[in-house]
């Protein structure tokens, strides 16, 4: 009798809980896109939290249309420039890069990331053009020079997605941003959702009551309280990954879907609270409010997708009031 074969049961959702291999979050799977291209990512920098008052545009709450106060965290997002564009092919083993092309010039910031770049290349457009294109993808970067709060002037790169359309169209479309700065709003608007991914707040090696709840152990028990009262059964011979144990804690590459953009704004004085956020400062750039509070630390890189699980329709909030009292305390 053949052996019985049957998907492991139990959510591996957050395992391996290790640390992000790098601050810069990748994104492995951006949404179809609607009918005109547009590029489905951005990215910025996290500023930090206030509150607001808006009327509540939610239509199934028991507030609906009511003034109310919500919790916003403020993100930076000066314009990003597009430094090449890279087209893929599908294969059985998943998506293979065909060619790219880069722009003619490059910012002087970028010679320690991309030293064989920096130097004057043609930039050959046909290269683009193929019947086995998939894929289209932006290689931007971000300025991080722009933002006083930063210290570092090193700018990320990363790949964004040209959906929408066919591929001849986001090929175009791609074309006429080579070498260009994007704004958020040629992202997104006001209204719309948007998945963030970033690195959470780092809490190093933790012991397994705090990292996983797990109680404390009575006080009848012998010599310990903060200990797990078992590692597990005596088969299978080894402590299964299900049983909860010390380790790294935060520091995670994690995911939030449908978080809404309240308002995007150009002019950081507008919200900086008096003294500025904590650990960060004033905000100088352009700005987006988004509803809630994202994962990751004051001045983490925050990455910006299309929604991939959303079905609802974008709602333009009604913002009456942005608080920007002093969060340094007495």
């Amino acid at each position: 009798m053949a052996d019985k074969h049957a998907p492991r049961k139990g959510s591996m959702a957050h395992s391996p809980r290790k640390r992000a291999k790098s601050e810069t979050p990748t994104i492995k799977s951006w949404p179809e896109g609607g009918s005109e291209p547009k590029v489905q990512g951005f990215a910025g920098y996290k500023a930090g939290m206030t509150h607001a008052f808006l009327v509540d545009y939610r239509p199934t709450s028991t507030t609906s249309g009511q003034e109310v106060q919500i919790p916003v965290t403020v993100v930076e997002v000066p314009p990003m420039k597009v430094m090449g564009i890279r087209v893929y092919e599908q294969t059985h083993l998943g998506l293979k890069t065909i060619n790219e092309i880069w722009s003619e010039k490059l910012d002087k910031e970028l010679v320690r990331k991309t030293p064989v770049y920096t130097k004057k290349r043609k930039v050959d457009i046909k290269a683009l053009e193929g019947e086995d294109v998939d894929d289209v993808r932006l290689i931007v970067h971000t300025q991080p020079k722009l933002v006083k709060s930063i210290p570092k002037k090193k700018p990320e790169i990363m790949e964004m997605r040209v959906g929408g359309g066919s591929i001849k169209e986001r090929t175009e479309y791609a074309k006429t941003l080579l070498g260009k700065e994007l704004t958020f709003k040629d992202f997104q608007h006001e209204g719309s959702m948007v998945d963030i991914i970033s690195v959470t707040i780092g809490k190093g090696f933790q012991g397994l009551n705090k990292r996983f709840g797990v109680k404390l152990l009575s006080h009848k028990n012998s010599k310990h309280r903060r200990m797990i009262g078992t590692q597990g059964p005596w088969h299978p011979a080894w402590i299964m990954s299900t049983v909860p144990n010390s380790g790294q804690m935060g520091y995670h590459k994690r995911t939030e879907f449908n978080k809404r953009i309240l308002k995007v704004g150009k002019e950081g004085a507008e919200i900086n609270p008096k003294g500025g956020f904590l650990h960060y400062g004033d905000v100088n750039n352009s700005y987006v409010l988004i509803h809630g509070s994202i994962p990751g630390s004051t001045k983490r890189l925050i990455r910006f997708r299309d929604t991939v699980r959303f079905r609802g329709e974008s709602v333009a909030p009604e913002l009456t009031f942005v608080s920007t009292a002093s969060k340094q305390g007495n």
